[in-house]
């Protein structure tokens, strides 16, 4: 999924772009409005993180001009201006959600989940639309969550396509360069030991007893493979 993130204050922008790369979304960002906007018709993002408050075009004019083009995309407005009629605004003019500054990472990453799954978006655009289970564990791909019985696992974009991944090749090794691609996407080149971090954290949210994981199991010199 490829977020689009147009926001003036450098700092805050490369901060998000990490974050949301870390849970295995696709970043392109913008210093400002009409750079949004080049952006927006460029490479058609599935989700648009918009400030308000950017030089040349501020957000509620590429809000305007992105539904114009547009109805479906979700618009999250992250802004500094968060007296009531902003947000009231901002939501007329099409936006789906409106997040004050300062904002916790949880917090928007909370959000974004919140509106792919309010919307359908991860089904339309990545076809997660079938659930699986994993012995005990059932993987809901489009809510970014698993359940075991009544308890809830919050998941991450990345971390659902290791599962779907591992799950449609069950009884079969996959190599860690194959989950690289699957996970962080062929262009891109992650440290050496990210897979094997990223199914340590996996195991701590997944497995029953981690120490000795029965999802995910660790093929010396191989991959990983899933029973």
């Amino acid at each position: 999924m490829k977020i689009l993130i147009a926001e003036d204050d450098q700092h805050t922008r490369a901060a998000l772009c990490e974050v949301l790369r870390g849970e295995g979304y696709t970043t392109i960002d913008a210093p400002d409005g009409r750079a949004a906007l080049e952006l927006f018709h460029q490479h058609q993002p599935d989700f648009i993180c918009l400030d308000v408050m950017m030089p040349h075009l501020d957000g509620y004019e590429v809000c305007r001009q992105v539904r114009r083009k547009n109805a479906q995309v979700p618009v999250l407005f992250l802004t500094a201006k968060a007296e009531e009629i902003d947000k009231v605004l901002g939501l007329e003019l099409g936006a789906d959600d409106y997040m004050a500054k300062p904002f916790g990472v949880r917090e928007i990453l909370a959000r974004i989940r919140a509106i792919t799954r309010r919307t359908g978006l991860l089904q339309k655009i990545d076809g997660m639309e079938q659930p699986f289970t994993m012995e005990d564990l059932r993987i809901e791909p489009a809510e970014l969550r698993a359940y075991r019985d009544t308890t809830e696992i919050p998941l991450s974009l990345r971390e659902v396509k290791i599962l779907r991944l591992l799950w449609q090749r069950r009884g079969k090794v996959v190599d860690r360069d194959t989950l690289t691609d699957e996970a962080w996407g062929a262009d891109y080149f992650p440290e050496s030991r990210a897979v094997d971090q990223q199914i340590s954290q996996l195991r701590k949210r997944v497995e029953q007893d981690p120490a000795h994981p029965r999802l995910i199991r660790t093929i010396h010199g191989a991959g990983y493979r899933f029973e």
